[in-house]
């Protein structure tokens, strides 16, 4: 049923921002150095003909949205091609509702097809996979909810239910087979922490590349006045919290490595670890046998190893490998893996025990997930695209928002600092660790609370616009 406060999309402006990383960040077989974000205006319009824009930014992160061997160059033009095709298209989608409504309808109903259309002149291993174009998708996403909440002069995350909320979640995912969970009459706010968090664990990257010791430092990496070495990030910003980058096919190296950051956490007081794996491990018997060697050999490690991270391949449909045996032996998270709830629901199946949420799959996706998760008591936690500017605001907001199993994963602060400056001056404690933590408390006002009037930037030229 048709409401008041439904809006429809009239416009659309995108805008290309490149940023420079201090040091590079390994990715699977590839290496980041640079990253292009995409930042998108839309504007909404009210059955009334009042209208408001909002803002949403995604860093188009190509090495971790689309593996492959394709040149990145390639790969990079064409998420920024897709983007424009996505402006467009929101542009011309007509329909109306709360965002999480149009939201759902448009990745349902509009972003294959936009996919199909963009990969058809491309062979079958040159072509976009679904994971780039959510992330191509989601700064339209997140800025639609920033404008809603705008429109309406509220915190979107308290527009998560009626009177705003036409679709009830019954109308949008079902619940697992054999499952008593029944989400008929609930909404996300049901979900949700009654309170958002204002401040949060924050955790750290330690990248496969980064040196541990001065002696791996060797006179490389940047004299900028940033830490290089672990244990004096630990130090600076007072960490408690270290998620360790993996190989996931040299497993003496994982392990190896595992220790050495562990004892590094040791010796200053850090308290949890996590491991990544990359998403190249092909069998649950190469996880287990580091797991059971490091509560063999350094039990105090195996117990601050708070969960593991997607060891497996991306694709889950086609590798349904099941994860029961890590499973028992630490809690394992979707990460790359967790596209919708769908994916959620078929990883839980497999012995998958919890979801890593992150934004860059849509704000409607990962506020869906977060739900289905959470109603079939799988917990979650929110990780990071190595978001900066912008895209740092909604991404800490998610987490304060859905409850982790441990704060929030900020890794911009590490890998580019300085391109936050902007915004660092309005939310000093967003975009500077202090205590192991990070401070939400200056995000106030509608929609995200970006505070935009007080942020200094200059945008460059829109590379695309549609609409009026």
């Amino acid at each position: 049923m048709a409401r008041s406060t439904d809006v429809r999309v009239v416009a659309t402006s995108l805008h290309f921002l490149p940023v420079e990383l201090r040091v590079p960040l390994k990715f699977g077989k590839e290496t980041l150095v640079h990253v292009t974000c995409a930042r998108v205006r839309v504007t909404v319009e009210n059955p009334a003909g009042a209208r408001a824009f909002g803002w949403g930014e995604t860093p188009l992160s190509v090495p971790w949205a689309w593996p492959s061997t394709l040149p990145y160059a390639v790969r990079h033009e064409a998420m920024q091609q897709f983007s424009v095709r996505i402006a467009e298209a929101w542009a011309g989608f007509d329909a109306q509702g709360h965002p999480i409504e149009i939201g759902y309808d448009f990745v349902e109903q509009v972003l294959p097809t936009v996919l199909a259309e963009f990969n058809k002149p491309r062979a079958a291993n040159q072509a976009m996979p679904w994971l780039a174009a959510l992330i191509c998708a989601s700064a339209f996403d997140l800025a639609i909810h920033d404008a809603y909440g705008v429109l309406h002069e509220c915190d979107i995350y308290s527009t998560y239910a009626p009177p705003f909320l036409s679709r009830s979640l019954e109308t949008f995912m079902t619940p697992a087979k054999g499952s008593s969970v029944a989400f008929i009459g609930l909404y996300p706010k049901d979900f949700l922490l009654p309170a958002r968090a204002n401040r949060l664990l924050a955790w750290h990257l330690v990248g496969g590349l980064d040196p541990l010791t001065p002696a791996e430092q060797s006179g490389q990496g940047p004299d900028d006045g940033y830490p290089v070495l672990l244990a004096d990030w630990i130090q600076r910003d007072g960490l408690t919290c270290l998620k360790v980058k993996l190989r996931g096919t040299d497993a003496d190296w994982d392990y190896a490595r595992l220790v050495a950051v562990g004892q590094i956490a040791m010796a200053h007081n850090a308290l949890w670890l996590s491991a990544d794996f990359n998403c190249t491990v092909t069998e649950p018997a190469y996880v287990n046998a580091i797991l059971d060697r490091l509560l063999a050999e350094h039990p105090r490690l195996f117990a601050m190893l708070l969960y593991v991270e997607q060891p497996f391949p991306y694709e889950l449909e086609q590798n349904q490998i099941d994860v029961h045996s890590i499973a028992g032996r630490k809690p394992l998270f979707m990460d790359e893996s967790a596209h919708d709830w769908r994916l959620v629901r078929l990883g839980r199946s497999l012995g998958w025990s919890g979801v890593a949420l992150k934004t860059c799959k849509t704000q409607t996706g990962a506020i869906l997930s977060a739900c289905w998760a959470r109603a079939h008591g799988m917990p979650l936690m929110v990780q990071d695209l190595t978001n900066p500017m912008l895209a740092m605001i909604p991404h800490a907001l998610l987490a304060a928002h859905v409850g982790t199993i441990a704060g929030v994963e900020t890794n911009a602060p590490q890998f580019y600092p300085d391109a936050s400056r902007p915004e660092e001056a309005v939310h000093p404690g967003l975009y500077r660790r202090r205590g192991g933590q990070v401070d939400l408390g200056t995000l106030r006002g509608p929609g995200f609370g970006y505070q935009l009037d007080e942020i200094s930037r200059m945008l460059p030229v829109p590379a695309a616009q549609f609409g009026g």
